[in-house]
């Protein structure tokens, strides 16, 4: 059986769409897969059991990207088409059976996406993290780290950051004397692009800080935070992959939807902001560079959620101390 599944060019969205590619593995053993994604998500996809193809898809002026995609596609005879883009493609190419992606603003993208099989309860995201990503964790993380707090303090636009400051502030309650994570490391990721905006938050760190920043994919990224004991961040795909990993993960929301794009799992938690958001966006509108729209949520609720998520994950825990000695 041959599948080709078109998935997005965007990192949590791309995250958010492998329960429904793992339905597929488990459904179909032996299938032979083919994965089109955009470049930065492609990455987590390496790994996937039967993975026959890997298609990364720059965007390329014209939509010349989908051209491309077409012509790789073509000339296979698809038994099943799964296409999370609607793309023309998807209907274009040959295949005994296609579905595609139809929009249900209502749900979780994680419920909306697995409607495109009819799948309810929808399965949760998962990554498969292969012994390459593995072996860099290895390389960038301290040896005998022990249980260690990730932080995500950057967005894919600033409006969507919690104040760096307080990310510092933060990580001194949860690590330092009397912390739930008392005397911890703080691995801080980043992407490339956004390493500068990270920077503060290092240098408030010192040395206890671990600079993740512009130097893991995906899958790598995903191999570090999974041996964290807690990640928090804002609204961005790093969220997705540390909810995917199955850490501990609380994701913070200003002017977000949360009740669409937050982390997914038994073991993820949102803060939202005491800013309606109605107003928030109306701010952002009104200037798209306005500053302070996350300002509304407080150290002292990120904390005591923090506190709370793992607290009641114990067991998760000491397998990170565990794994660590």
């Amino acid at each position: 059986m041959r599948i080709l599944f078109i998935t997005s060019n965007r990192l949590g969205d791309a995250v958010l769409s492998t329960g429904l590619l793992a339905h597929l593995v488990d459904r179909h053993p032996g299938a032979r897969l083919t994965v089109a994604c955009g470049p930065l998500p492609a990455p987590l996809f390496r790994a996937v059991p039967g993975l026959e193809r890997l298609i990364a898809m720059p965007k390329r002026s014209f939509a010349r990207h989908w051209i491309d995609l077409w012509l790789e596609c073509v000339r296979v005879r698809w038994d099943l088409v799964v296409d999370l883009r609607n793309s023309a493609v998807g209907r274009l190419v040959p295949a005994a059976r296609r579905v595609f992606h139809a929009r249900a603003p209502e749900l979780h993208k994680v419920q909306e996406i697995g409607r495109v099989l009819g799948l309810s309860p929808p399965p949760d995201p998962r990554l498969w993290i292969d012994s390459a990503a593995d072996v860099e964790a290895d390389r960038l993380l301290p040896a005998g780290i022990g249980p260690f707090l990730a932080i995500g303090p950057t967005a894919n636009w600033p409006g969507k950051e919690w104040p760096v400051e307080r990310f510092a502030d933060l990580a001194e309650r949860i690590t330092g004397a009397g912390g739930v994570l008392e005397g911890a490391r703080v691995a801080v990721l980043a992407a490339g692009p956004e390493r500068e905006r990270a920077r503060p938050l290092l240098d408030a760190l010192g040395a206890r800080a671990i600079d993740l920043t512009g130097r893991t994919d995906p899958l790598t990224a995903a191999a570090c935070i999974r041996r964290a004991a807690l990640y928090v961040g804002n609204d961005s795909g790093l969220m997705h992959i540390a909810a995917a990993a199955g850490t501990p993960t609380l994701g913070l929301f200003g002017p977000g939807f949360p009740e669409t794009y937050g982390p997914w799992g038994a073991r993820a938690r949102t803060v939202v902001s005491t800013v309606p958001r109605t107003e928030l966006l109306a701010r952002q509108k009104a200037d798209p560079k306005a500053s302070g729209l996350m300002d509304g949520i407080a150290v002292e609720v990120v904390e005591r959620a923090a506190t709370d998520l793992i607290e009641q994950a114990p067991r998760r825990l000491e397998q990170v101390v565990t794994k660590a000695r």
